[in-house]
Order: structure tokens, then C-alpha cells, then sequence
């Protein structure tokens, strides 16, 4: 199978491969940093697809826009602003039309591409995984996408705790910076959930979603 790549020309890429498909289911997990969308995704996606790598890069701050900015004067990586929505759908578009698509390597400690990796997928369904992603589900039903969607619902807490202890670990940002970013987002927690709820999001727990997208998963690949 030939390759499409997209020539953006923003840095370093992964290659995502895999078999088009119409009928392919696209499952979008959305919720919070720390929620464990990330690990349902990897687990049972075929492909996972990542869409916070579609960060934009730090080096287009300013370029042409000021990306916004928290109460506490850092950049704010929990705003859409920051996030290039529209490479996310080509990526998932292309990922059914052509079966393939090209992922950046996003490195959240320089907020930049940092290489690249290629990933491979057979069957599906393809699972994407991210924050801002109700901002995508309703461009994705408008093209007759096949796309089921769910937001982790796990408590505002665990959440937090898990969040903190992860981004500690692997150096993501300064600690005091982390700190301040995890309070705003544990008090934003109930309006980030709501959003989902509004956007057409089935709210279910991490266990709940676990067993369904093993039940998916095995569907897809009989």
C-alpha cells in the first residue's frame, strides 16, 4: 500500500499504516490529562491514535498569534488555541481514506517535535485519544464518519493525583509550574466533564470503558 503523507512541513513525523476502510470504527476517548485515555488507547486501538501530538509548537507562539495565557502567566496548554485541530482531522481522515497518516512526535518537556517513530495498524478500530476532543466529534459526524465517542469519567481527585505523580516522573514541566496547573485543573474538572456531556460524550468510568473496548476490539478483528 502506497503512502500519503502530509507535506506541512511543522518537523519530525510518525507513520501510522493501516488498511482503508469505510466501515472502520473511529473511537474518540477524550477527558482530562491523567484520566488514563492514553492507556485504554494503546491497549486496545488498532491504531491508538494520539492527537495531542498535534500540539502546536512553542515556536508558534507569537507566530502569528500570541497563544493564550493562564491567570499565572504561562502559556496554557489546557486551551484548543494551542492545538492545531485541523491537522488532527486531516490525520484521522487520511488514516481512512488511504490508510496511513503522519503523526508528529510532540516532546511536552520543550513543547516542540522531537523525531520521529512509525506505527503500524491492521484491523481497528482506530482509537484517538485527547483532550481537546470535543472539538472534534461533530466535523467528524458531518463527513458520515463511523465515530463512537466517550469521555473517562473518574474523580476529580484520583485524576489529580495521578496527573501530578505522572508529570513529576517524566520531568514534563518544572514542578511549581505543575503545581499550578494541576490545582486550575482539578477546580476546572466538573466544567471540562460537562463540556464533554454537552458535546454528545458518553460519560463512563475507566473499568466501563475498558471492558467495552476490549468487547469492540475483538468485534473489529473476527
Amino acid at each position: 500500500m502506497s503512502q500519503h503523507p502530509i507535506a506541512d512541513g511543522r518537523g519530525f513525523w510518525a507513520i501510522i499504516k493501516g488498511v482503508p476502510n469505510s466501515s472502520t470504527p473511529v473511537i474518540l476517548i477524550g477527558g482530562p490529562s491523567g484520566s488514563g485515555k492514553s492507556y485504554l488507547a494503546s491497549k486496545f486501538g488498532r491504531p491508538h491514535l494520539p492527537l495531542d501530538e498535534f500540539y502546536r509548537q512553542i515556536s508558534e507562539d507569537g507566530n502569528p498569534v500570541d497563544f493564550p495565557r493562564t491567570d499565572y502567566g504561562e502559556i496554557d496548554w489546557d486551551n484548543s488555541a494551542t492545538w492545531n485541530q485541523e491537522a488532527a482531522l486531516q490525520a484521522i481522515d487520511d488514516l481512512l481514506h488511504h490508510g496511513t497518516t503522519l503523526v508528529p512526535n510532540y516532546s511536552i518537556t520543550t513543547s516542540s517535535y522531537n523525531g520521529h517513530r512509525e506505527i503500524a495498524c491492521a484491523d481497528g478500530p482506530i482509537v484517538a485519544e485527547g483532550i481537546f476532543l470535543y472539538e472534534i466529534l461533530d466535523p467528524l459526524r458531518a463527513k458520515g464518519i463511523n465515530v463512537q465517542a466517550y469521555y473517562v469519567d473518574e474523580p476529580a481527585l484520583v485524576t489529580a493525583l495521578r496527573r501530578f505523580v505522572r508529570d513529576v516522573a517524566q520531568r514534563r514541566k518544572p514542578v511549581l509550574f505543575l503545581v499550578k496547573r494541576g490545582y486550575a485543573l482539578f477546580r476546572a474538572h466538573g466544567a471540562d466533564r460537562e463540556k464533554y456531556r454537552q458535546r454528545q460524550f458518553t460519560l463512563k468510568s475507566k473499568p466501563e470503558l475498558k471492558k467495552l473496548l476490549a468487547k469492540l476490539s475483538t468485534g473489529a478483528s473476527s
